[in-house]
């Protein structure tokens, strides 16, 4: 039998002063235990996503448990079959979530009001509400909620500027925020709430509970999710409506859901596309890339396997 391995989530907005000291513990832990992924740690508290078996993740919530800032940390847990991470990297930052504030804002004294699956399921129903996607706009474009605002950002510390300009007016409207695992969504309602803006909510746990919850088994949700391993996407619907395809073939146009990385190294630019087009560029995002001497062996190997196959089939 194939080893299944767990893909754990979370994150915990605490006041940490030893941050630096606590990355370098932390990480000549996880090295013993044997996970891998990607955890921050900041003086505003932990983000983390790592995998490892059934055992290794057991130990790891635990040991984070133990500690009594991170005692309630709440953990996402999904199955997987092939390990989704090949390093460990523990870092310690100065911000989980960067928005580079002068005066920068605490999840952990003042943040949006919590609506559960179902409560937000009801509220993205309702006329009035505004609903604000609070990841990237290439995030977004893979999936998100029905009649979600597209963020034009690249990076989260843009969001503030966007904000100010886009909803400086609308301070006194009903709005609901959403992200990946609620992480972004904490921050950046504490910086909403801090500029004056009176109706706000996020969901709690993020797209990934949602998409788990029993009751609402991610309606509304149209497209994939994008995650941060390399499983890349996964399904967040799971009701008869199926998943409903929103992304577009970066080259083409065509619907697809499929995201690659350019197989130039020094470009490694994420984007939609569909298979013909995968083929066509050679798993590359242009012309500049496809003719590149710096792609990577794995990527241009999948291109001949695929043109093999389709010379097969």
């Amino acid at each position: 039998m194939e080893t299944q391995y767990r893909v754990l989530l979370y994150y915990k907005f605490v006041p940490v002063d030893n941050h630096e000291q606590l990355a370098a513990e932390h990480l000549e832990y996880c090295k013993n235990l044997g996970v891998l992924g990607r955890i921050l740690i900041a003086p505003e508290g932990i983000n983390g996503t790592l995998s490892g078996t059934f055992e290794q993740t057991e130990a790891y919530m635990n040991y984070l448990r133990s500690d009594l800032r991170f005692a309630d940390t709440e953990f996402k847990i999904d199955t997987v079959d092939v390990q989704p991470f090949h390093k460990i990297f523990v870092r310690a930052k100065a911000e989980l979530v960067t928005f580079r504030l002068e005066d920068d804002v605490k999840p952990y004294e003042m943040t949006g009001k919590y609506l559960n699956a179902e409560e937000f399921y009801k509220a993205l129903k309702e006329e009035e509400v505004i609903v604000i996607d609070g990841r990237t706009d290439y995030e977004y474009e893979v999936g998100h909620f029905h009649n979600a605002i597209c963020p034009p950002v690249a990076s989260f510390r843009e969001f503030p500027e966007w904000i100010r300009s886009e909803f400086g007016d609308k301070k006194h409207k009903k709005i609901l925020t959403y992200c990946t695992g609620g992480i972004r969504c904490e921050k950046l309602t504490a910086f909403m709430v801090k500029e004056g803006f009176t109706d706000v909510y996020q969901l709690e746990g993020g797209i990934v509970k949602y998409g788990k919850d029993e009751k609402v088994r991610g309606a509304l949700w149209e497209g994939l999710c994008y995650v941060f391993d390399e499983r890349i996407t996964v399904p967040i619907n799971h009701t008869d409506e199926g998943n409903i395809v929103v992304g577009r073939c970066y080259h083409c146009g065509t619907e697809t859901d499929t995201y690659i990385n350019c197989a130039n190294m020094y470009c490694n630019r994420q984007h939609l596309t569909c298979e013909k087009c995968l083929l066509e560029h050679e798993h590359c995002c242009s012309d500049t890339c496809k003719e590149s001497t710096h792609k990577k062996k794995e990527y241009v190997d999948y291109v001949v396997d695929l043109r093999n196959k389709a010379v097969i089939a």
